[in-house]
């Protein structure tokens, strides 16, 4: 079962740099995350997600592949592959995996505008080694949304706030 983190920042650039820090992580074999959205609200209080994977590209890429291949089998790959390119990204637009977007739009209605927000969906980590390499965002980050158990959501905390 994976466990959800939400850590609030003041500005988009610290969410941003801690997403990556995370997926060098992941690289490392010291986390295995199935999602990282940032989050951010805009001055004019609009909020935008920030994907860290692009499923309408994905979707677009893999869709013309197989419909150049099919085309391929018809004499007509051009068509082929535009008709699988335009409902492969149609299908990558309507799929959401891994952290259920409406919900992090409703929780960020509550951020103030110009803050930015990490969602991330943990499947397993290695915590003292993650929970080090984080206490660079010490004084930086407030958890302010977590599924984990009360001994880990400490650690966490401890490790982002200084608590």
């Amino acid at each position: 079962m994976s466990d959800l983190v939400a850590i609030v920042f003041q500005d988009e650039a610290t969410a941003f740099e801690m997403r990556a820090e995370l997926v060098k992580m992941q690289k490392e074999y010291l986390i295995q995350m199935e999602d990282a959205v940032v989050v951010t609200k805009e001055a004019d209080g609009k909020t935008k997600l920030h994907q860290a994977v692009n499923l309408t590209a994905a979707g677009a890429v893999g869709g013309g592949f197989w419909g150049m291949l099919i085309g391929l089998v018809f004499l007509n790959p051009l068509l082929g592959a535009a008709a699988g390119a335009a409902s492969g990204a149609i299908a990558g637009r309507l799929s959401d995996i891994g952290i259920n977007d409406k919900m992090m739009k409703e929780l960020a209605e509550s951020f103030k505008p110009g803050t930015a927000a990490l969602f991330v969906l943990v499947k397993k980590v290695t915590a003292d080694k993650v929970l080090e390499r984080l206490k660079h965002y010490a004084g930086r980050g407030t958890v302010f949304k977590t599924s984990l158990d009360r001994d880990d959501e400490a650690a966490l905390r401890q490790a982002l706030e200084g608590m």
